[in-house]
């Protein structure tokens, strides 16, 4: 009998290895930083061509390789971090695994420099796929420099998964900004396509944020810092009212090491609970100083998840520290026994007359007379109104057999109420069930799609031009469906400074939502581009009706929820939202016969 199982090429296994560390440019743009870092490096410089497929270049001023060290650098599993299994419960390098390099000339072309400070003379290396093409002797200044060309050329069903350049380029930037944030001790440069991005000095965390995001962010910042015997947290959250319809500004790190984490993310979004806008989100940039003993970081090669050994303990620290922050600088209220016991006047009532309360008194009223009081309803007696206009049928009522003529009954009927987020509506002997919200995100999309299928749609120009201010990668998709937003008639221009103004929003937007919605239509975008197939265009239709459909449980007028029902009856897949799940469902007699039997 014939072997089957054969070793793997060394060429290809090393292909398939990649894949799970380098993903996309970005992926290398990571490792080769954090390389960077790890020299113990103060000045980092990143030069970027066209998204980083055509090429990545890095130069630092570190401790630099000797000849032999640039060779091995290069091996699969060969590193200086680490010697062995013990010691990756202390680490606190970057890296560890020693396959970043390795993983990236397994599918480009690199030129690697290295020499070490002291040393007249440095060593330059040439890799092809994995492929060692020359050694050869260099003049340079003490450091590395590290050039990746054509990243995927050999892996062609790889870089034809890769997105557009401005796609490309925005996560490059989150990454490029991760590793700054975590080392506000390094200077870093981001330079793309000619045009310098970014130069970060060597400064402070709260100089770092500002030198990022813009002078206008030193007001916004809360501090933190905290001390406990399990871990110290630093870092500042954003006051709730800056607080931003995107996710954009929100990041962990655990020793210096940026991390997601959804249960950490719930702590912070638990303590700012009652301080935020429906729909907003906070920011925060928090450190997490912890003994390495106490987590485990080889979880995943992107090396982005930790586990922690008392988990429960880390989120009650975090969000205790966040909330009494947030009391501590009055941006939420807090219990004071040393405040003067006088009375907080606001600044708006300081100067008007004092005027005596006015005592509504019942001069009929008779104590010991007995009455029945009814019971409060809040408003049921209407709904119990609308509903005896829905003639439940009775279990011996046959019922209709007969298809439903939704339109017909749209036009002659008057009989629906909305309970909850739902509209109840009586259609021949049964009842017609429909999610409101579901069915105006429907609704808009249609009418979208159709527009820009057939025509431009309306704008209608600002009184009062809106500045949005942008991080830097929120202003890459802008960038990239800017085309797209102006056809849906959202009128913007670049100011500089990473602002853009809004001159001009759909006819139909709400007064003072515009900038919101046009916010809102960035988020939505950024969660579904990954998800949606569908071209920009459909994109943005699915993410604005997102935004501009009414809000679940908000109440509506019978004018506004028979407008509804006849627009949804006019649409196509009536019976399904845009995400697929069912909007509208009948109720048949024989159905609601069977729940009282």
């Amino acid at each position: 009998m014939t072997d089957i199982i054969k070793l793997l090429p060394e060429t290809v296994a090393n292909q398939i290895a990649a894949g799970e560390v380098i993903q996309r440019p970005a992926s290398a743009v990571k490792e080769l930083l954090e390389n960077a870092v790890d020299a113990e490096s103060t000045n980092i410089e990143l030069y970027i061509k066209e998204s980083g497929k055509t090429m990545i270049r890095i130069v630092d001023n570190g401790l630099g390789m000797t000849p032999s060290d640039a060779r091995l650098s290069f091996a699969r599993h060969a590193t200086s971090k680490i010697k062995s299994a013990e010691e990756l419960f202390s680490i606190r390098t970057k890296g560890f695994r020693g396959e970043a390099l390795a993983s990236i000339a397994a599918i480009s072309q690199v030129e690697l420099k290295s020499m070490k400070a002291g040393e007249e003379i440095g060593t330059q290396i040439e890799i092809e796929g994995n492929e060692f093409l020359d050694q050869r002797p260099v003049g340079m200044t003490a450091g590395t420099s590290i050039s990746v060309k054509n990243l995927f050329y050999n892996v062609p069903a790889r870089r034809n998964f890769l997105k557009s350049n401005p796609i490309e380029a925005r996560h490059i930037i989150d990454e490029f900004e991760r590793v700054a944030l975590a080392h506000p001790e390094v200077a870093f440069s981001l330079n793309m396509n000619n045009i310098e991005h970014f130069r970060l000095p060597i400064s402070n965390l709260r100089q770092r944020i500002v030198n990022i995001y813009g002078s206008n962010y030193n007001e916004r910042l809360v501090p933190i810092a905290e001390e406990t015997t399990l871990l110290t947290i630093t870092g500042f959250v954003g006051k709730p009212e800056y607080s931003r319809k995107t996710r954009g500004e929100q990041f962990f790190f655990v020793n210096k090491r940026y991390i997601k984490d959804g249960y950490l993310h719930h702590a912070v979004s638990n303590a700012f609970e009652e301080l935020l806008p429906k729909d907003s989100y906070a920011s925060y940039w928090l450190y997490i100083d912890i003994d390495p003993a106490k987590i485990d970081v080889n979880i995943h090669p992107t090396k982005t998840e930790i586990k922690f050994e008392d988990e429960r303990s880390v989120y009650a620290i975090v969000r205790s520290a966040v909330k009494r922050s947030l009391g501590q600088y009055n941006v939420a209220p807090a219990l004071d026994f040393e405040r003067e016991r006088t009375f907080d006047v606001p600044h708006a009532m300081r100067y008007q007359p004092v005027q005596m309360p006015t005592v509504l008194v019942n001069p009929g009223y008779n104590p010991f007379q007995k009455e029945s009081r009814p019971i409060a309803s809040a408003g049921w007696d209407k709904v119990y109104d609308d509903i005896r206009k829905v003639q439940l049928p009775v279990q011996d009522q046959p019922s209709s057999s007969t298809p439903i003529d939704f339109e017909e009954f749209i036009i002659n009927s008057k009989n629906f109420f909305q309970l909850g987020p739902y509209i109840v509506a009586k259609t021949g002997d049964n009842l017609l069930l429909i999610d409101a919200t579901s069915a105006h995100e429907r609704i808009i999309y249609n009418q979208l799609i159709n527009k820009i299928n057939g025509q431009a749609i309306s704008s209608q120009q600002m009184l009062f031009p809106q500045t949005i201010q942008l991080n830097s990668s929120d202003l890459q998709i802008i960038k990239e469906i800017e085309k797209e937003i102006r056809d849906f008639g959202f009128d913007i221009s670049e100011f500089g400074l990473n602002t853009y103004v809004l001159n001009a929003a759909p006819v139909g937007i709400p007064s003072g939502r515009e900038k919101g919605i046009l916010e809102d239509i960035i988020e939505q975008y950024k969660n579904n581009s990954s998800e949606l197939s569908s071209g920009i265009a459909e994109k943005l239709a699915h993410s604005m009706s997102k935004s501009m459909a009414v809000r679940r449980g908000d109440q509506l007028s019978e004018e506004e929820i028979q407008s509804l029902i006849q627009e949804l009856m006019k649409s196509d897949k009536k019976d399904r939202g845009i995400d697929g799940k069912p909007c509208m469902k009948v109720l048949k007699t024989t159905d609601l016969s069977d729940y009282f039997k």
